[in-house]
């Protein structure tokens, strides 16, 4: 059997938050299709203060202000560098990353139902994980 590596590419996106503005403090690291719905569970909440988030130009970041992607939000497409949340700084408490674009009705979608996408892993409120699978699939 043959072994596959991960190329660089498949791991994006890569999003490092820092508690800290200038990239600074405690930091937390994720990768690929993930939502996190309570940054509660990595005790987080509220104390983004600025990240790095690298990917593709379709590469999408949704910063929510409140837990299960509520609330007010940021959105940041392709590779950036935050040095310092300016308006949105220590608020935010939940967040999806995609390889992909996330249009407007995409990003509206996930906060109307609460749940990330098909086919993203999950971080879920109380610590545990799940691969969220399209409708209609066993």
């Amino acid at each position: 059997m043959k072994k596959v590596i991960p190329t660089q590419q498949s791991r994006l996106p890569i999003l490092s938050l820092w508690s800290d503005a200038d990239f600074s403090g405690r930091r937390l690291r994720f990768r690929g299709n993930l939502g996190v719905r309570s940054l509660v569970v990595f005790n987080f909440n509220d104390v983004l203060s600025s990240f790095q988030f690298i990917g593709r130009d379709q590469s999408t970041l949704v910063l929510f202000q409140d837990i299960n992607y509520q609330g007010n939000r940021r959105v940041f497409r392709g590779s950036v560098d935050e040095d310092f949340l300016s308006n949105f700084n220590d608020v935010t408490s939940s967040f999806i990353i995609s390889r992909n674009r996330l249009s407007n009705s995409d990003i509206n979608r996930i906060q109307n139902r609460g749940t990330a996408p098909s086919n993203f892993a999950e971080v879920l409120t109380n610590g545990s994980t799940t691969v969220r699978k399209p409708v209609g699939k066993k």
